[in-house]
């Protein structure tokens, strides 16, 4: 009788990636916070300026550089610590020099047009200072696009806050210590959800572009189409407070009140109407935060599976 004898193939396993090395980014952010926090107690106590620009690094960067620092434990071998450094710290700084170029350039006053515009160039700036930063990478994938992306988002967002912070500290009676902390504390909430999802996206898009033609390029459908998408975000975002002025006034406004609006005077408001106000713009920033994040973490699962 004829023995048939079975043959089994053995596959190897791919080798399991090696794991990231370093502080996890909770012990990131909750160190850095403790420091912020003792720099703010002693300079409200003693009164010593000379560590006003701690406070004013250390609140800007804290928040970017922990969700940087969470984004790289997620991506492949091919995003260094070094690619990710130069990615915030470069990609940050060209990303405001260009905006701020471009948009004293182009704009000469805020209004809704603006708006629209702001996001189109400040979006832009990102992807092409994403594009020089990414070029010769080994391998291009749609995580580490959007690992990039973060990284390039999220410096800009940090030097942007440290911008926003020296400028609160001058008020018309001199230096305010508190109004830079409540514009830092501020500034902190709102961070995750704005420059670092946006510049995400566009990564992702970006690297995609790269799977046939082995280089990402800026012209192509896809991230057009994204770039769009982070724009209007972007647009939204930076729309919502006289969006919610305007919302206000249209539930509660008085005759009076819009009669002084047409005259181009601002109105008096009451207490009412500015409790339905912080409410209408808190909630605008919430909508756009989280359409920005179901954005991101869709996209991110979609990368996974591919």
């Amino acid at each position: 009788m004829d023995l048939a004898i079975r043959t089994t193939r053995v596959v190897a396993a791919p080798p399991p990636a090696a794991r990231r090395t370093g502080p996890s980014w909770l012990k990131i952010f909750f160190g850095g916070l403790a420091l912020w926090l003792a720099t703010v107690g002693v300079t409200f106590a003693t009164g010593n300026v000379n560590l006003v620009p701690t406070i004013i690094l250390v609140g800007s960067f804290l928040v970017p550089v922990t969700f940087v620092a969470y984004a790289f434990r997620h991506a492949d071998e091919v995003v260094t610590a070094q690619r990710i450094f130069a990615a915030f710290i470069y990609g940050g700084v060209l990303g405001i020099l260009g905006a701020s170029i471009l948009e004293a350039a182009l704009l000469a006053h805020v209004s809704g047009v603006a708006y629209v515009a702001i996001g189109l160039i400040e979006e832009a700036v990102k992807l092409g200072a994403l594009w020089l930063l990414a070029r010769r990478l080994p391998y291009y994938t749609r995580r580490d696009g959007m690992v990039l992306g973060a990284a390039v988002g999220f410096g800009f967002a940090a030097f942007e806050s440290a911008g926003y912070a020296f400028n609160a500290m001058f008020t018309k009676s001199g230096l305010s210590l508190l109004n830079l902390a409540e514009t830092e504390a501020l500034r902190g909430i709102l961070t995750p959800f704005g420059h670092g999802l946006w510049t995400a996206l566009l990564g992702g898009a970006l690297f995609a572009t790269a799977a046939y033609t082995k280089k990402p390029r800026l012209f192509s459908g896809e991230v057009f189409i994204w770039y769009l998408v982070v724009a209007a975000l972007h647009a939204l975002w930076d729309a919502s407070q006289p969006v919610a002025v305007w919302l206000m006034l249209v539930l509660t406004g008085t005759t009076a009140q819009w009669t002084m609006v047409r005259l181009g005077e601002l109105p008096g408001v009451t207490q009412a109407q500015l409790d339905l106000f912080t409410v209408l713009y808190w909630g605008l920033l919430a909508t756009v935060g989280l359409v920005g994040l179901v954005l991101v973490l869709v996209r991110w699962r979609l990368a996974r599976q591919r």
